[in-house]
């Protein structure tokens, strides 16, 4: 298990975009199991990775929690960057 946190300027919808892009159906395959607003569950290969978004001083705080997929949360955490 994994939990991280991550800044970026990026826009909120510009974020969840990602990690649509990245984590779902043209990505890893990920289902998403769980949409609210600011968060977002990815659920597969026994695992899963929760996103949720943050408005924080003018930058948007990510924090990541995952099973199972840990590399590519960390994969996906550098492009934040």
């Amino acid at each position: 298990m994994l939990n991280m946190e991550c800044r970026t300027g990026l826009p909120g919808e510009k974020v969840i975009q990602r990690l649509k892009k990245f984590f779902g159906s043209g990505g890893l395959g990920l289902d998403l199991t769980e949409e609210a607003e600011g968060c977002l569950t990815f659920s597969g290969g026994g695992g899963y990775v929760t996103a949720t978004l943050c408005e924080e001083k003018g930058k948007m705080r990510v924090d990541l929690e995952t099973r199972e997929w840990e590399y590519q949360v960390r994969q996906f955490a550098a492009t934040l960057r």
